[in-house]
């Protein structure tokens, strides 16, 4: 494998030796990757000093998108591109991203208003005018369904779901057939004709691939051919179909593909199969896969070339959930492709060096305008849980709901920083209880919370009673440090002047999906119980370099 170095890649990009980032990394790289050395990782840094995958200096590392980014679909429409991601129980949910070059990427707000369940992998598309987003999603007690929601502009309004009476199917992938008819390919592989308007079925799911299989050896979770997404090229539809597990094992996931002439098949197994696989726990990126293809960007017209989008879980930090990864691809001359990244701790020359743009955003709020949807996410909500919420003047007011945060249904807020810190002033209005958490669901959660009488601590998903602190106050500033996944609490009776370090402290490594399920990750949560509400200000967010 080829020793390309941040210098090296930086020449080169400085160079313009070709508008091709393929052109840096060379035919080598294409050899099967093979454990990494552990390296310290120097990510650019944005607002808050948020970790960026852009440099500055023509090269990114990886991820694209840090924190909880499942299940990425991503869309090419003329110069921009669009990518949303499974948002599971926070509504809104289904956030749209918007990047011109692949690597800097900022929001556009929820397309999904109406709870539908826990929401999975679903496909963003877009057939003549108008977009499309296929949804497989379990409203509680039921089981999975397909939906379908629409839109003549991408940043929205989107249509109310549309139930496709697909049952117990996921992971929806759009196709355009060569007879021009639409289809969606779903888990296990199979696929489904649509209707021309794309919003009903017209046929049966029926089999379409039978999934390309590891060796009997390898250490996976379990089969689970899903995610299939399809791109025609040329004379040919390729279906890229992610196998072995999302979770478990750190060598489970992976990256297969599969191509055909027709959309109906035979189809042929790719012969590099596995396209992109962790083979050790000592890489720096575990559990790859659910891939999608996209061509880059243009650069003076020409093409920037091909690059593959999935997902991750970080090494040491599976709290963070899955996490958005861009790997070049090099189309070979028998019409296949590789995988081309290499080595993936160091960085890669990004899809056109000379782009710049903003990248994420501010979480720090002051609650001047309304982010619910963009940042804040209610976890598990009911029918009417926007009904808790009242903006004043920079202020928001949260309505109680529940006992304690195991059933309050807290307001969420994703983070993608290894190290940092959160703090908020909280005002109680009548007989309420609120706090500040990190929160992965409701039987995972640890944090603070006040009543007008006391401090309470939890753990392991419950106050422990024995630690409450008696304080009269109504009143109450706190803070939560997660330093590498250690945890320390603060409060303080002065909106911040002074600070007292509660004494208790915890570590979090083990808040995540292998352990508790539900492929979430651990989130700053905001929550209000009893009766009464809360009253929020201030609410700021720094990253710890």
């Amino acid at each position: 494998m080829l020793d390309i170095t941040r210098r090296t890649l930086f020449k080169a990009c400085l160079a313009g030796a070709a508008s091709s980032p393929l052109t840096f990394i060379g035919a080598a790289q294409a050899a099967p990757q093979m454990p990494c050395a552990p390296v310290k990782p120097h990510w650019g840094r944005g607002t808050e000093g948020q970790r960026k995958a852009d440099l500055g200096n023509g090269t990114f590392l990886n991820p694209i998108l840090a924190g909880d980014h499942p299940d990425p679909t991503v869309l090419k429409d003329g110069d921009d591109y669009y990518m949303t991601f499974s948002s599971f129980n926070s509504y809104p949910g289904i956030i749209i991203w918007h990047s011109q070059d692949l690597v800097n990427w900022t929001p556009t707000g929820p397309a999904l208003q109406k709870n539908i369940g826990t929401v999975w992998a679903l496909d963003l598309c877009k057939h003549g005018d108008r977009y499309y987003i296929y949804i497989p999603a379990a409203p509680d007690g039921k089981p999975w369904g397909t939906y379908v929601i629409w839109a003549d502009d991408i940043s929205g309004p989107w249509s109310d779901p549309i139930n496709l009476n697909i049952d117990g199917c996921i992971d929806p992938g759009h196709a355009v057939g060569e007879d021009g008819k639409r289809y969606l390919f779903v888990n296990g592989i199979r696929k489904i004709r649509l209707r021309d308007d794309g919003l009903a079925t017209d046929g049966e799911i029926e089999h379409a691939y039978s999934p390309w299989r590891y060796p009997d050896d390898w250490i996976v979770e379990n089969f689970a051919p899903e995610g299939p997404k399809l791109l025609r090229r040329g004379e040919w539809f390729y279906l890229v179909t992610a196998v072995g597990g999302t979770a478990g094992p750190v060598t489970g996931h992976m990256v297969i593909a599969a191509r055909s002439r027709s959309i109906h098949g035979p189809w042929e197994h790719c012969p590099h199969n596995p396209l992109v696989r962790t083979q050790s726990d000592a890489e720096p990126w575990w559990s790859r896969g659910h891939a999608t293809l996209i061509e880059g960007p243009s650069i003076n017209g020409k093409s920037s070339g091909w690059w593959m989008i999935y997902h991750a879980y970080e090494n040491g930090f599976r709290t963070l959930g899955r996490q958005t990864i861009l790997e070049p691809i090099e189309w070979t001359d028998d019409g296949w492709f590789r995988a081309m990244g290499g080595d993936l701790s160091q960085p890669l020359p990004k899809p056109n060096p000379a782009s710049s743009g903003a990248h994420g955003i501010a979480l720090s709020d002051d609650f001047a305008r309304n982010k619910i949807g963009t940042q804040w996410c209610f976890h598990q909500p009911g029918a009417q849980e926007m009904a808790r919420i009242k903006y004043a003047k920079k202020m928001l007011e949260l309505a109680a709901k529940g006992t304690s945060p195991a059933d309050s249904s807290p307001l969420t807020c994703g983070v993608g920083d290894r190290a940092y810190q959160v703090e908020v002033n909280f005002t109680l209005v009548g007989d309420a209880e609120a706090g500040l958490l990190l929160f992965y669901n409701h039987k995972a959660f640890v944090g603070m919370g006040f009543t007008a009488d006391a401090i309470k601590s939890f753990q392991y998903a419950e106050e422990q009673s024995w630690a409450r602190i008696p304080h009269k106050t109504r009143n109450l500033r706190m803070r939560i440090t997660n330093d590498q996944q250690v945890i320390t609490y603060e409060y303080s009776p002065d909106e911040g002047r002074t600070w007292t370090r509660h004494p208790t402290r915890m570590e979090v490594s083990g808040l995540n999906h292998n352990v508790f399920g539900g492929f979430l990750s651990l989130k700053v949560g905001v929550y209000c119980s009893g009766s009464g509400k809360v009253q929020l200000r201030d609410f700021r967010y720094s990253a710890i370099a």
